[in-house]
């Protein structure tokens, strides 16, 4: 029987120019060893293994993109190198692969191979963000994007307050830089002057900025937020 290989799921930076401080020796190791590479994005994966500075040349690694278009049916072929006892990594875009990622998809299909999964400690937004949020880190959910349209989004806002409340969870959820303004404003617009919200901005990164306070103190110290990657938390009470 071939032996299959190992499917290894490495983080990325979260802030550019970070991977000394964040990416352990154990990690680059590993990933030294590994020359076939699931990806979202081919240009940004070469430059992030270019900056662990671990390969004298990034040509001779194969990368194959692995995004929120792939279909199902391209999966197996993807993961071939490992059904052939070559080792694979996914790399995400930033932070952890298979949260908020596509990389689960792979991961899913090694698991049903009867597949190594590996997973290597790295950053993560979330849950950085949940550790100095200082909100329920027992019990908590992260619902990845809020919808675009502001009244969907407040409508959802509102129902997972109300869950929050009920439950003692920690609401969690990511946003696209550009509009994290319209959903701060959302979120102070919706939720009680009593339920504590924490944003989380630019997380290990040079202008990173991680606050809580109730929505009544928000409210009192309003702010334009940069286009920055941010991680919004709530918790009613």
């Amino acid at each position: 029987m071939t032996k299959k290989g190992t499917l290894y799921l490495i983080p990325n930076v979260i802030a550019a120019g970070t991977a000394d401080e964040v990416i352990l020796p154990g990690v680059k190791k590993i990933i030294k060893g590994i020359h076939y590479f699931l990806v979202e994005d081919i240009r940004t994966a070469r430059r992030f293994i270019s900056s662990l500075k671990i390969f004298d040349t990034v040509e001779n690694l194969q990368f194959s993109v692995l995004n929120k278009d792939t279909h199902s049916s391209e999966l197996e072929e993807l993961c071939k190198p490992l059904f052939g006892g070559n080792d694979m990594g996914i790399i995400t875009e930033s932070g952890c692969p298979g949260v908020a990622d596509p990389g689960a998809l792979a991961v899913a299909v090694a698991h049903q191979k009867n597949i190594r999964v590996v997973p290597l400690v790295g950053p993560s937004s979330i849950l950085l963000a949940l550790i100095a949020s200082g909100m329920n880190g027992q019990h908590f959910s992260f619902h990845g994007y809020l919808p675009v349209n502001k009244t969907d989004r407040e409508k959802a806002i509102e129902a997972y307050e109300k869950e929050s409340r009920k439950n003692g969870i920690t609401q969690i959820f990511i946003e696209t830089p550009h509009r994290n303004n319209q959903v701060f404003e959302s979120l102070l617009c919706t939720l009680s002057g009593h339920t504590l919200l924490c944003i989380a901005v630019d997380i290990t990164g040079p202008a990173e900025s991680i606050k809580t306070m109730l929505v009544s103190e928000w409210k009192k110290h309003k702010r334009e937020w940069p286009k920055l990657p941010a991680v919004f938390l709530f918790l009613a009470r």
